[in-house]
C-alpha cells in the first residue's frame, strides 16, 4: 500500500507546484512597456495581456477545478501543468501580438494546478496536521505571486522577455512529471455529470453554514491585497521616491517574507483556535493600514509594514482555506473553486478600485477605502464569533479544542 500521507517531501513539491502555477499569471505585470515595444503595440493595449490572463484563470477555476473532486487527481494534475506548459511555450513562440494574447488567455484556463493541489493537499493530511499543510501549499501560491514579478524582470533584463516565458514552460514541465510520481494512487469517485458537477458548486456552499460568510472574510482579505499592492505602485514612483519598475519590483522580497511569517497560521487552526486567530489577524491588517498611511513618507517604515500586511492577510487566507476543507464529503475541489473565485472577485474590486481612488485622494484615499474593506471582514467575522456557527456533521471537527483536529466552525 503506497503512503498517501502528506509527508514533508511531498508538502514541499505540492507548495512549490502551486507557487509555480499561480505565479504563471503574473510573467507579464512588469513586462508590458517591453512586450509592447518588441511586438509593436501601444502600452495601453498590452495591458490587456494582463486582463485576458486573469479572466483566463477564472473560467480555468470555475470549469476545470471543481473537476478534482470526481477525477483522478494524479492524471488530472500533471495533465493541466503540462498544458500549461505548452501555453508558456507558445507565449514564447508567439509571432505577433494577437497570438500573444490567445496564448495567455489560454494559459490563464489551465494554469489551475494550485487550486487542485491546496484541496488535494488539505484531503490527504491527518486532521490534527491539515492547518500547516494546508498552511504551507498556500503560501507556497502566494509566494509564488509575490515572487513572479521580481523574477520576471531580472530574466528579461538578462534575456529578453521571451525567456521569461521558455524558462517558465520547462520548470512547469519538470513539475508536472514530478507530481506525476509524488502524487498517490487514490480510491476512484462516484462519476457526476459535468453539469450537474458545476451546479454543486453553488449548492455546496449552501449547505454549510461556515462557508459564506468565510467567503466574505477572504475576499475583503484579498481585496485589500490587491488594492493595496498596486496602489503602493503610485506611491513609489511619486516624490519623494520615484522608484524605477525594477526597484518597485524589488519591494515584492518584503512581501515574501510576510508570507513566509504566516506560513505556518494553519496550526492554530489545528489547535482549535482558528475563529480568535482570524480575528486577530484582521484586526493586525487593520492597524497595518493605519500604519501605512502615517508611513507613507519613509522606505523602512513602509517595508515593515509590507511584511505585517501581507502576514495578517496570509493568515486569513490560509485559516479560511483550512476551515472549509475541514467541512465534511468529498467536495473540497468544488469549496476551493468558491473561495478562489470570491478572492478573485475581491481582488478584481480592489485592482479597479486603486486609480479612481489614488485620483481623487491619493494615499490616505487608498487606506481609507481599504481599512472600510477590512471592517467589512470584521464585521462578518463579529457576527460569525457571537453565533458561535459549527457545522457538528464535520468528521473532522474536535469536541474540544485541546485535540488539536481541525475545526469546522468559522
Amino acid at each position: 500500500m503506497p503512503d498517501r500521507r502528506m509527508t514533508p517531501a511531498r508538502t514541499l513539491v505540492f507548495a512549490i507546484a502551486a507557487g509555480l502555477a499561480v505565479g504563471n499569471l503574473y510573467w507579464a505585470q512588469p513586462l508590458i512597456e517591453i512586450i509592447a515595444d518588441s511586438l509593436g503595440v501601444s502600452a495601453s493595449s498590452a495591458a490587456a495581456l494582463v486582463t485576458v490572463t486573469q479572466v483566463g484563470y477564472a473560467l480555468g477555476i470555475f470549469l476545470l477545478v471543481p473537476l478534482g473532486d470526481v477525477l483522478n487527481r494524479r492524471r488530472l494534475v500533471p495533465l493541466v501543468m503540462a498544458l500549461s506548459a505548452a501555453m508558456l511555450l507558445g507565449a514564447a513562440l508567439a509571432p505577433a501580438f494577437p497570438v500573444l494574447l490567445a496564448v495567455l488567455g489560454g494559459l490563464g484556463l489551465t494554469t489551475v494546478g494550485a487550486q487542485l493541489l491546496t484541496p488535494l493537499a488539505g484531503e490527504l493530511a491527518e486532521p490534527e496536521r491539515r492547518g500547516r499543510v494546508v498552511g504551507t501549499v498556500a503560501s507556497g501560491a502566494l509566494t509564488g505571486i509575490l515572487l513572479s514579478r521580481t523574477l520576471s524582470g531580472l530574466v528579461a533584463d538578462l534575456l529578453g522577455w521571451r525567456a521569461v516565458y521558455v524558462i517558465a514552460a520547462v520548470a512547469t514541465l519538470v513539475l508536472a512529471v514530478v507530481l506525476r510520481v509524488v502524487i498517490p494512487s487514490l480510491e476512484p469517485r462516484e462519476p457526476v455529470p459535468y453539469p450537474r458537477l458545476l451546479g454543486s458548486v453553488f449548492t455546496t456552499v449552501a449547505r454549510h453554514r461556515a462557508v459564506p460568510p468565510t467567503l466574505v472574510i477572504c475576499a475583503a482579505a484579498f481585496a485589500v491585497l490587491s488594492l493595496f499592492w498596486t496602489s503602493l505602485t503610485y506611491l513609489l514612483t511619486a516624490e519623494p521616491f520615484s522608484f524605477s519598475a525594477g526597484q518597485i519590483g524589488a519591494l515584492g522580497l518584503a512581501g515574501v517574507a510576510g508570507a513566509l511569517a504566516a506560513r505556518r497560521a494553519g496550526a492554530l487552526h489545528d489547535r482549535g483556535w482558528s475563529v480568535p486567530a482570524t480575528g486577530a489577524a484582521l484586526g493586525l491588517l487593520a492597524l497595518s493600514l493605519v500604519a501605512a498611511w502615517a508611513a507613507r513618507s519613509s522606505l523602512v517604515a513602509l517595508i515593515v509594514v509590507v511584511v505585517v500586511l501581507d502576514a495578517a492577510i496570509q493568515g486569513v487566507l490560509v485559516m479560511g482555506q483550512t476551515r472549509l476543507f475541514a467541512l465534511p464529503g468529498s467536495a473540497r475541489s468544488r469549496l476551493n473553486t468558491a473561495i478562489v473565485v470570491g478572492n478573485f472577485l475581491g481582488g478584481a474590486i480592489g485592482s479597479a478600485l486603486a486609480g479612481p481612488l489614488w485620483e481623487i485622494g491619493g494615499w490616505t484615499a487608498i487606506m481609507a477605502v481599504s481599512l472600510g474593506i477590512t471592517l467589512v471582514g470584521l464585521l462578518a467575522w463579529a457576527m460569525t464569533h457571537r453565533t458561535r456557527l459549527v457545522d457538528t456533521s464535520a468528521p473532522d471537527a474536535p469536541t474540544a479544542p485541546h485535540t488539536g483536529k481541525a475545526c469546522a466552525s468559522l
